[in-house]
């Protein structure tokens, strides 16, 4: 299975995986299973440590593309198709990065792995 990590489970699977559900703590260890990081990812973490919203999260601030690499995870861009999506997705939810979350998940067939549900109106498949 495929699955698209949300920022807050990246930040918590390199932080402190107590945070994450018991759920998606046994998906992250199953090997047979790609996990997946947005670049929109990369862009919302760097923003927020920048405004000084995520403090605690300068390694992935500073090098995310290596901590994502380490920990197994694949990058994904964000495409046209991608930004068309997410700028045609109804519903009044208005964070700019959970809106490209959910445009990837569904464009890409994957899994969300979020304990965020205001995604769920967007039509998501996720999982926590």
């Amino acid at each position: 299975m495929k699955f698209l990590l949300d920022t807050h489970t990246v930040i918590w699977a390199v932080y402190d995986q107590e945070l994450l559900s018991p759920h998606v703590r046994q998906i992250l260890e199953l090997s047979d299973h790609e996990m997946i990081v947005s670049a929109a990812t990369a862009w919302e973490i760097s923003t927020k440590y920048r405004l000084g919203k995520l403090p605690g999260a300068k390694i992935l601030a500073e090098d995310f593309v290596s901590v994502v690499s380490q920990s197994g995870y694949s990058l994904l861009a964000i495409s046209p198709e991608h930004a068309l999506r997410a700028g045609r997705l109804q519903g009044n939810h208005k964070d700019p990065f959970d809106r490209m979350l959910a445009a990837q998940a569904i464009h890409e067939d994957l899994i969300l792995l979020s304990n965020d549900v205001n995604l769920d109106p967007f039509g998501v498949r996720r999982e926590w």
